[in-house]
């Protein structure tokens, strides 16, 4: 069979069909269209404003890799006018994180974005490994996910920063809609395709790759001849999540346009008011003074639970209002940094809170 020509441009030799169309197409005019797609979600969704200082969520993967490499062409093509800094969680995970974090350093360098590395040992007292060895693998997804997402708020805080992008991609908001049908949460269900949110006390946030396919995101990596780590993190092989990829991926291969459909349902639905209603105000955790629904936050919970020897009931909400409640919730050490201690984003910070080279 006789090569094709490209579908897009019709003179160039097509090398790769795009997952997200089927198109045919050169490698020129996939990163054209690719980069294109991103600039007309951030465009339509009024992601930024001109001289926002924007913090990418790096880890060293491929999305965030990818992420940085397209928020950096972008800001130049079409002069956004940002500023763009790169900030990683160290969740401490010996074998994993510290080799990823390699590659993120590598990336500061290859794109001339300041770094900022917060670990959970420094504002938790608590490294993944230490808390995998205490509870297991089973919850530990939990555990790390709370703690991460504050972790990245804390950090932006440091950073000065206005705004935080993360490498979601489309598989990934499809597989969180699948997830929060399959536990029937349909608080979350109402708000998991939002292309940016924030609450009242926490940084912007967007997913500037929410219609990007992670085939496609990884096509362009490779193409593109991008440094990235590419192994998977060694505690997730348990998570929930999964059972929503494997899912989502043979949905994937009878109807490729799968993925956007859900997101497309998942944009759709609407809560009904009697389940806003039910919604808890949010407050200020009275431990940490992070934004919370409760009078402890989340991670504050979590850590509760360590700390006393009994993590492993406190991803529960029962156990939440047990520990909650005894000794008027308490505890004798307090190794997290509090958050209305952290320098405000509108205060301005040291120049040694910048980013730099070293965590």
């Amino acid at each position: 069979m006789a090569p094709r020509n490209c579908a897009l441009c019709k003179v160039s030799r097509a090398i790769l069909k795009r997952p997200k169309t089927g198109q045919q197409i050169c490698k020129e005019c996939f990163f054209h269209v690719f980069e294109t797609e991103v600039h007309n979600t951030i465009t339509e969704a009024n992601l930024f404003k001109l001289g926002d200082r924007v913090a990418i969520g790096a880890s060293g993967g491929k999305d965030s890799t990818v992420l940085a490499y397209v928020m950096k062409t972008l800001n130049e093509r079409y002069s956004y006018g940002l500023n763009l800094f790169l900030l990683s969680i160290d969740e401490g995970i010996t074998g994993y994180r510290d080799d990823s974090l390699e590659t993120v350093k590598r990336n500061q360098e290859q794109y001339k974005m300041p770094l900022k590395i917060l670990s959970y040992d420094e504002l938790y007292g608590w490294t993944m490994d230490a808390i995998v060895a205490q509870i297991g693998t089973k919850n530990n997804c939990t555990f790390c996910g709370v703690f991460r997402r504050q972790a990245l708020d804390r950090g932006a805080v440091m950073l000065e920063v206005d705004h935080i992008v993360t490498g979601h991609n489309a598989d990934d908001i499809a597989e969180t809609v699948l997830m929060n049908i399959m536990r029937g949460d349909i608080a979350r269900l109402g708000r998991c395709t939002s292309i940016c949110t924030q609450g009242e006390d926490t940084i912007k946030r967007s997913k500037p790759f929410k219609y990007a396919y992670e085939k496609e995101i990884v096509m362009y990596a490779y193409f593109k001849k991008l440094d990235y780590f590419s192994t998977e993190c060694i505690y997730s092989p348990e998570a929930y999540r999964g059972h929503a990829r494997v899912f989502l991926k043979d949905l994937e291969a009878a109807r490729p346009s799968t993925i956007i459909d859900i997101i497309h349902s998942g944009e759709a639905f609407e809560v009904k008011e009697e389940v806003k209603a039910v919604q808890k105000a949010q407050q200020t955790c009275r431990r940490c003074g992070y934004m919370s629904s409760n009078d402890l936050c989340k991670a504050c919970t979590l850590l509760e639970g360590l700390e006393r020897g009994a993590a492993a009931i406190a991803v529960t909400d029962k156990a939440r209002r047990k520990l909650v409640t005894m000794e008027g919730g308490t505890i004798d050490t307090m190794r997290t940094i509090p958050y209305f201690q952290l320098p405000s984003h509108k205060a301005g910070v040291n120049s040694s809170g910048l980013a730099s080279s070293s965590s």
